[in-house]
């Protein structure tokens, strides 16, 4: 039987700092705070929203591709100010948080999500259920992502992925 790797130590108070980050960040989502969504990123940052088949081909296609918070601001502008679709909601449940690897330079974290769309005159539906694989470090301002793969076990999207996820 072969040896999984252990997973780092990590502190409870730690993990309660990685809960929050988490937990604020889909509270910004679900909001449609798109002037606060930058925040929870570096800016030398890397966010992708990737079909799990294309991640684990290593295909670089990518639903929603950012390199840089400059990317990512242009996402959350284009998006409130010229992206026209039909008013929608989302609601993200997050499960499974884990630490699967640090060192000094930051965190790799791995957290499932499933995310429900809301959209008028329909019931609501999952628009996207996956993981995500994150690359966390503490700036001075405290913990973003350095980057942040929303890797989507979804064989299609129904209709669109307007926001981020």
């Amino acid at each position: 039987m072969t040896q999984l790797p252990q997973a780092p130590h990590v502190s409870a108070d730690l993990m309660q700092e990685l809960r929050q980050l988490y937990e604020d960040y889909a509270d910004t989502v679900d909001s449609q705070d798109l002037d606060g969504w930058p925040s929870y990123f570096t800016q030398d940052c890397r966010y992708q929203v990737i079909s799990r088949e294309n991640h684990e081909a290593g295909l670089p296609h990518a639903t929603i591709h950012c390199e840089g918070l400059g990317m990512v601001k242009d996402r959350a502008l284009a998006t409130r100010e010229c992206t026209v679709y039909e008013p929608r909601y989302l609601r993200h449940f997050l499960q499974g948080l884990r630490v699967t690897g640090s060192d000094e330079a930051g965190m790799r974290v791995r957290c499932g999500f499933m995310v429900i769309e809301s959209v008028s005159d329909e019931e609501p539906r999952i628009l996207l259920a996956g993981h995500y694989l994150d690359w966390v470090v503490r700036q001075p301002e405290g913990l973003k992502f350095r980057e942040r793969l929303c890797v989507y076990d979804n064989f299609r999207i129904y209709n669109s992925l307007v926001f981020p996820v």
